[in-house]
């Protein structure tokens, strides 16, 4: 069996060893089968309505015949049928219905089995006798009242009801018995080309039991539809889909035994002003009772035209100018030379904003939520400098004529801070994060020390001048990428640890002194000693460590916590220079402090 959704006794799946093994015993009583409810004639949907309820005193009448394959059909457990109660029912709906006052509707049909043919079946010792003979459906009055809108605007609202008066046979699965109403909120319209309607409905049925395990009840009931309108609005060809789900039944609500759903391809034309024509086909989408294999229909109505609302030429917005050659057709406009906005309101200076809402009429625009500056060139900053023209396009500044700074905040002397920020607006400067020199020249000495910036090694450490470049301006200790940097090395006696006495290597550890005094947060300062090549490697080794203890117990016994100090001796691991030269040797014996941590 395909696995596409159809009947099952109304969605009823039994298997067929089970059901054989009990007698039968009773025989069912028939129901209301038919999920198609065809909409008043004159509509150009099969299922829903379009809702022309213009005039007074117009009438519409028509048939529509519609034909189901297998709405009744008793399955096995393995998805197989057993017996097809109601195979073929071909129904004629001929139906009339007449407009009053431009808002109420009244209308009848009459629905009438002309064919219909089945097999016998049996469900849990329950008999299903198949239908072979010609009936009448349940006759169904209509009244519908338009709340709002209007026949081919973009929505229309209608509120009605529907009664089905149990003129048909329970025998042939045409009537429930009882008398079934359906309230309903009805909706409409065209957009453009595209045609839609919907509905919203309750139906109320006098029957509220289960066929095994498949609902009977009371229903909610919706379709909706979706087409496009062609030939000049004679031509409507879409899809519908109707539905309902059980409500009387808390358990059946949604569920595919209890949700009917089928969906429909229809198309339909009106020709000679008054005639119109349809057909149609489609299936049923889920298992509830009366969804079938397949269904389709054929109408032909008479319709009664109105020659205050031809659909041809139209004129939607009333501006003068017919849809067809209306650019903005839902918009009143005036009439132009131009296809591409005659019908649309003016816009003098085309960039897209009508006259009426646009600031700057004259000059083409962008548009904006302001109604200032709607319409208007851009402006991104709000400074009256177009932003075409704007070398600052995000800063509110001022008009000049100079194309790098028109538009930009002042700076009266050109160094790039602005006059706001700048402590020396007369007089170029630098950009600093000090107020009070910001866009000020720079301090010629910053450090105060005597050596100008220009030269000075350390401009921002005061120190002294030196001859050497790298010294100039420099103390002789300071603070520099992670070191305790020294100008001048601690000078040890010859092939010893001890510090060589006099105020040159005592000036440097001074110099040392006072920067560890100075800075606290050095909580760790690794003492290294360093060597030259000459000698042998272990020997010049521990020479190195023995000098860098003797630079720890120098600063330690001057007040130096010890456990800021650690020593280390490197030897000739780690030369600066080349030991080639004699240059080179001296520079290589030297201490270095690097901090640890901080």
């Amino acid at each position: 069996m395909s696995t596409r959704t159809r009947t099952l006794l109304g969605a009823l799946v039994v298997a067929t060893s089970v059901c054989s093994a009990v007698p039968s015993n009773a025989q069912a009583t028939g129901f209301a089968l038919s999920r198609f409810e065809p909409s008043e004639r004159g509509s150009e949907w099969f299922a829903l309505e379009s809702l022309d309820l213009r005039g007074h005193g117009r009438w519409n009448a028509g048939i529509v015949a519609e034909g189901a394959y297998r709405p009744l059909a008793i399955y096995d457990a393995n998805g197989d049928i057993r017996s097809s109660v109601v195979r073929n029912q071909i129904f004629a709906h001929p139906g009339a219905n007449v407009v009053l006052w431009e808002r109420l509707r009244l209308g009848v049909s009459i629905p009438i089995v002309v064919y219909q043919d089945g097999h016998d079946g049996t469900i849990r010792g329950v008999e299903y006798r198949a239908p072979d003979t010609p009936a009448f459906g349940d006759v169904r009055l209509a009244a519908d009242v338009r709340l709002l809108g209007v026949y081919g605007g973009p929505a229309t609202l209608a509120a009605g009801v529907q009664v089905q008066l149990p003129t048909g046979s329970r025998d042939d699965f045409t009537s429930d018995g009882s008398v079934r109403f359906q309230p309903r909120l009805l909706a409409a319209g065209d957009v453009g080309p595209l045609a839609w309607a919907a509905k919203l409905g309750f139906q109320y049925r006098n029957r509220d039991e289960r066929i095994d395990e498949s609902p009977l009840g009371s229903e909610l009931t919706f379709a909706g539809a979706l087409g496009i309108r062609a030939a000049h609005g004679a031509l409507v060809v879409g899809p519908e889909v109707f539905g309902s789900t059980i409500v009387s039944d808390g358990d059946a609500f949604f569920q595919l035994r209890g949700t009917p759903l089928d969906a429909i391809l229809g198309v339909h034309y009106t020709f000679a002003e008054q005639w119109r024509v349809g057909g149609g086909g489609g299936a049923g989408l889920t298992r509830g009772f009366g969804s079938p294999e397949a269904r389709y229909m054929v109408s032909i109505e008479r319709v009664a035209p109105f020659e205050a609302a031809k659909r041809a030429p139209a004129d939607r917005d009333g501006d003068g100018i017919v849809d067809t050659e209306d650019a903005c057709a839902d918009v009143p406009g005036v009439r132009t030379s131009d296809p591409k906005t005659n019908g649309c309101p003016p816009d003098k200076d085309g960039d897209g904003v009508v006259d009426a809402e646009d600031a700057c009429i004259d000059v083409p625009g962008v548009r904006t939520t302001d109604s200032k500056t709607n319409g208007c060139p851009p402006d991104k900053d709000g400074d009256g400098v177009l932003d075409a023209v704007d070398a600052c396009i995000d800063v509110p500044g001022v008009k000049t004529s100079d194309p790098k700074t028109n538009g930009c905040p002042p700076d009266k002397d050109g160094d790039g801070v602005l006059d706001a920020e700048d402590a020396c607006v007369d007089v170029p400067g630098v950009k600093t994060s000090d107020p009070k020199t910001n866009g000020c020249p720079p301090d010629p000495d910053r450090d105060k020390d005597g050596v100008p910036n220009a030269e000075d090694a350390c401009p921002d450490i005061p120190g002294k001048p030196s001859p050497d470049p790298a010294k100039n301006g420099c103390p002789l200790a300071f603070v520099q990428a992670g070191q305790i940097k020294i100008l001048e090395q601690v000078k040890f006696v010859t092939g010893s640890a001890a510090i060589q006495p006099g105020k040159d290597s005592e000036n440097v550890l001074q110099a040392v002194l006072k920067v560890l005094q100075e800075h606290p947060e050095i909580k760790r300062l690794r003492v290294e000693g360093h060597t030259d090549d000459v000698g042998k490697p272990d020997a010049n080794k521990k020479l190195s460590k023995n000098r860098a203890e003797s630079v720890v117990a120098w600063l330690t016994k001057r007040g130096v916590e010890k456990a800021r100090l650690t020593p280390a001796g490197f030897g000739m691991e780690r030369p600066i220079a080349d030991n080639k030269t004699v240059d080179g040797r001296r520079d290589n014996r030297r201490v270095e402090f690097h901090i640890e941590s901080e």
